[in-house]
């Protein structure tokens, strides 16, 4: 397996996390979860001029888009994608709000879902596609793709005033409160949650929760027994059947499910549907 990660230099730092690529083998064609983290992403199938995602409310049933380059919106719970997927790809993470710099829409438009970049950049998502393809080597496809994202970025898209209550609720997003929060941005609650959800594309509620499940399975180490009661107490649970019920309705199975399923990435779990009876015991 080849995989590249790494920062942008700036000023691309302040909206995007990483830019990555990432070659793995063939192998048997297979279905995984994706972890909600609360970002927005770019995906770059480099094998297939083609993006396949499953409905998990439909029997996870195949739906396949015409584009290989693809903006995944934010998204507060599991994605189910397939193992041909992963041969050859290149991605971008967005900070929290950072999609904003790159895209003239609110966040809450492409939450949960997959647009093909074509119907957002036009032209300039199918030129960098190309560019992707013919670049050798992995540190060459990042420095295209960091290129590509200088000339598309205008940092006066993103919302100051949500920048700023997202790194107090990264900080904090156990004990957080919304309202503190929004004075201190000078909004109102109400007009807080609009700008929010607009630039975040969830509720400040749901985005604080989400931080909370993602700081718990932050302290799961491949390959180690895990004490679910432990990690609880320390993500900020303050019981068990709370840290549960949060952490099926994110990832769509329990505790020990992911714990047995988690693959190498600490977001892909091998897919097995929940059964409704496994938990943290």
């Amino acid at each position: 397996m080849v995989y590249l990660s790494r920062a942008p230099g700036p000023p691309l730092d302040r909206y995007i996390a990483a830019v990555w690529y990432c070659e793995m083998d063939p192998r048997p064609v297979a279905l995984e979860r994706v972890l909600p983290t609360g970002t927005a992403g770019l995906i770059v199938n480099l094998k297939e001029d083609r993006t396949r995602t499953y409905d998990a409310e439909a029997g996870y049933r195949c739906e396949e888009l015409a584009s290989g380059i693809v903006l995944c919106g934010t998204a507060s719970r599991f994605a189910v994608i397939d193992t041909k997927e992963q041969e050859q790809v290149a991605g971008v993470v967005f900070r929290p709000g950072g999609a904003a710099a790159f895209f003239r829409m609110p966040a809450q438009e492409t939450a949960g879902s997959h647009v093909p970049l074509d119907l957002i950049w036009g032209r300039r998502a199918r030129s960098l596609r190309e560019r992707l393809f013919e670049a050798e080597g992995a540190g060459t496809k990042l420095d295209v793709l960091e290129r590509a994202l200088q000339e598309m970025a205008a940092p006066g898209l993103v919302d100051g005033a949500i920048g700023f209550a997202l790194e107090e609720f990264g900080r904090r997003p156990e004990t957080a409160r919304i309202a503190e929060v929004a004075e201190a941005a000078g909004m109102s609650a109400r007009r807080f949650i609009e700008r929010f959800r607009t630039a975040a594309g969830m509720t400040p509620k749901r985005y604080c929760r989400l931080l909370r499940f993602q700081r718990a399975v932050g302290q799961v180490k491949l390959g180690r027994r895990v004490d679910w009661t432990r990690v609880a107490m320390e993500s900020g649970y303050y019981d068990q059947s709370h840290f549960i019920r949060d952490f099926r309705e994110f990832a769509g199975i329990a505790p020990r499910e992911y714990e047995a399923g988690r693959g190498e990435f600490q977001n892909h779990v091998k897919f097995v549907q929940s059964g409704g009876g496994a938990g943290v015991a």
